[in-house]
């Protein structure tokens, strides 16, 4: 599906929110992905294990990202959020049962609302009970709660949304007009994705992502250009850019530390960070040492293609988990 394929669905006040979906809208089980820094919600391919679960596959754009509505003014990120995925269920879902069962999961920055929805209690995101697991790909933790987030960070990640955009509220907006100037074409924006992606990769692991990509009948151009065309969309509105550091600075609504291990004891949390991230290892050993019931898994090379490479064995792991071996 092309990004032009998106739906739409009104939100109360005339607000958007796109979204794309596969799979089958029918199905009892359904997954929610968030889309991280230069995404939308997009959903092109259903990768194999998730079409054998039958799965109905759902990726909304997050607010104030390409063509969904900004987080109101007066309305916390994840208040907003949490209506609206509950308005997205409701629509797409309209008739569902208590059997339904919901699986949320992002990566990098998709990170934060993934865990915002995991973590919500049942009076904020009433859906929330429907929850039977959650994947965080890449992840970032919530800094409000730990101290020590930045402590493996890069220079550049640190400026982007570190202590320095605590300091000076304007930084975000200054790089997201800079960042918009500079990545104005799909040509621009291949470069950038390409030597964001590649330039730090092994000869090892581009030579293993370009045949993965073979096996699914593309190339890394094709790759690149697919994700580009996203990230045109996706800076055709700065409002999401512009609150990503204040949304990882945000109160998410909980404490991950003081979540009830009982009530999550049927809800894994499974987290899989790399080996090379730029982010560095202090934020996935935080999230498994503080959230109940959650799984570290380390995968080698960079922020991006191991997860890629990975994710149709994930998404198989994260459905054996939740609803147990497919009976052939």
């Amino acid at each position: 599906m092309a990004y032009n394929s998106l739906q739409h669905l009104t939100l109360p006040g005339g607000r958007t929110l796109a979204y794309d979906e596969i799979g089958d809208t029918s199905s009892n089980i359904l997954v929610i992905f968030f889309h991280g820094v230069t995404g939308v919600g997009s959903a092109p391919r259903l990768q194999r294990s998730l079409e054998d679960y039958g799965v109905h596959f759902v990726a909304p754009t997050l607010p104030g990202w390409g063509e969904s509505s900004r987080t109101p003014k007066g309305k916390s990120f994840a208040a907003n959020l949490l209506s609206s995925i509950t308005a997205l269920i409701n629509h797409v879902k309209p008739n569902h049962g208590e059997d339904l069962r919901i699986y949320v999961a992002g990566g990098s920055y998709g990170t934060a609302p993934a865990q915002i929805l995991y973590g919500a209690s049942e009076k904020a995101f009433p859906p929330g009970r429907y929850i039977k697991g959650c994947m965080l790909l890449a992840p970032f933790s919530p800094f409000r709660y730990h101290k020590g987030y930045a402590k493996s960070m890069t220079t550049q990640n640190y400026i982007a949304v570190g202590p320095p955009t605590q300091w000076f509220p304007f930084l975000p907006r200054i790089v997201g007009k800079i960042m918009k100037k500079k990545l104005s074409t799909v040509e621009s924006l291949e470069a950038f994705l390409n030597d964001f992606m590649f330039a730090r990769a092994s000869e090892e692991e581009k030579a293993k992502f370009d045949e993965f990509l073979k096996r699914e009948g593309r190339d890394r151009a094709q790759f690149i250009n697919e994700m580009a065309r996203n990230g045109m969309a996706s800076f055709a509105n700065l409002a999401g850019f512009n609150e990503v550091a204040d949304v990882l600075h945000a109160d998410w609504g909980f404490n991950p530390a003081t979540l009830d291990a009982d009530l999550y004891k049927d809800r894994p949390l499974h987290i899989v960070a790399t080996t090379g991230d730029e982010l560095g290892p202090d934020m996935a050993k935080w999230l498994q040492k503080t959230y109940p019931n959650a799984k570290l898994e380390w995968l080698e090379g960079g922020h991006v293609l191991p997860g890629i490479m990975e994710l149709d064995r994930l998404w198989r792991d994260m459905m054996v988990a939740g609803e147990g071996e497919l009976k052939r």
